[in-house]
């Protein structure tokens, strides 16, 4: 387990207002067909592949990669909420790195529909329903919205009470996302933002509004992971090193607060991991990509990397350390706020846009002389994963 494994191929799609997309298959296909070219390899060569998706019926991997190719390999389909992108990343390489295969692909779509998320299975109980219950017993007066509308907008509120800061900050992170989403060509929304349109937009809870979320959004992306002694055998010349990866779930102290519920704790516990493991700290990290599903996500995911220290989020955003000139470029993309999130997705897409980073690929958004990357993925219910990457 002492080799690390390398990223070889990486490719997404745009992604779409649902209504407007390709069936899940085509996409997912493009997506794989564009990283196989990207690494320049034929399907067959792929030894294993983990398809992650939160809406669809069983085996819908199976039917994505078949437009790919039927070559027998094992096929693993990956559902773990909004990181389930990742999730598939990590198991791709934790297959790389025991030695069972020396090329695996991880592959990730989403069919979403219009409107906030809502669970497609009410005849049993929800599996994020102790979650919600935790957050009124927190927050007895919160207010009626879907569900992760009130567990981020109560983070918001906790936060700005414990922090005593300006409401503002979610919205000035909302502007610098879209400043930086208006030179990705990628990115669903390339409209620059100021403060007043985003804090004037409709309500969705008392200090987060609607241009503080992420849309809904349709979309695939794909990454193979291989051995360093593939990569050699393949003459390819600027593998990219998964250099360190966690992923955590859930403990006891979740239930102390609200932030602890969107998963502060649990970004927590997976960065030390990451950092430790990869004797990289923080203040080295050059292009992060992170979960904004919500503005207060993102502020509090600051804190949760060691990015600036605990209540210090305002004085990092107010002094530009979250963008180009700053200590890091955090959402080169445009995040989940400009580029949309889809769910499966999300994190190949992630894992996508920093690989360009490291390759000096990322055209207008490049950060410049990016030698570490950070990526940063979370689903509520829970999983949060955190990998580190760099150039070779």
């Amino acid at each position: 387990m002492g080799k690390k494994a390398r990223i070889i191929g990486v490719n997404m799609i745009p992604f779409t207002k649902p209504g407007n997309q390709e069936p899940y298959p085509v996409m997912a296909a493009k997506a794989v067909k564009g990283a196989l070219e990207d690494a320049g390899l034929d399907y067959s060569e792929i030894q294993q592949a983990y398809a992650s998706y939160i809406y669809g019926d069983s085996t819908c991997g199976q039917k994505a990669l078949y437009k790919v190719g039927m070559t027998g390999i094992p096929i693993f389909n990956i559902n773990n909420n909004c990181s389930s992108g990742s999730t598939a990343l990590f198991l791709a390489r934790q297959a790389v790195e025991s030695g069972l295969v020396e090329c695996a692909l991880a592959v990730g779509f989403e069919e979403m529909q219009p409107g906030a998320l809502k669970s497609h299975w009410d005849d049993r109980i929800s599996p994020v329903e102790w979650l919600q219950e935790r957050l009124v017993a927190l927050w007895p007066e919160v207010p009626q919205a879907p569900r992760a509308i009130r567990l981020f907008g109560g983070a918001a509120e906790e936060y700005l009470e414990k922090y005593g800061v300006n409401p503002d900050i979610f919205a000035k992170v909302a502007v610098k996302t879209r400043s930086h989403a208006i030179q990705n060509p990628y990115s669903l929304f390339s409209k620059q933002l100021t403060v007043e349109e985003v804090m004037s937009s409709p309500k969705l809870m008392p200090h987060m509004t609607r241009l503080m979320a992420c849309p809904p959004t349709c979309g695939a992306a794909a990454v193979i992971v291989c051995s360093e002694g593939f990569a050699k055998k393949h003459g390819i010349s600027n593998p990219v090193e998964i250099v360190a990866q966690a992923v955590t779930t859930d403990m006891d102290v979740t239930h102390d607060n609200i932030i602890n519920l969107v998963g502060a704790d649990m970004t927590r516990r997976a960065a030390k991991q990451v950092y430790e493991s990869a004797g990289i700290g923080p203040d080295e990290v050059d292009v992060l990509e992170l979960h904004d599903c919500f503005t207060p996500s993102e502020v509090i995911i600051y804190e949760g990397l060691g990015l600036c220290e605990e209540g210090g989020a305002e004085k990092f955003i107010h002094d530009g350390e979250n963008t180009y000139g700053g200590k890091v470029v955090v959402g080169p993309s445009g995040g989940l706020m400009s580029k949309g999130h889809p769910i499966g997705a999300t994190g190949l897409a992630q894992c996508t846009e920093l690989v360009w980073q490291l390759r000096g690929q990322a055209q207008k958004r490049q950060v410049e002389n990016a030698r570490i990357a950070l990526q940063h993925n979370l689903g509520l219910g829970g999983a949060c994963v955190v990998t580190m990457y760099r150039l070779g």
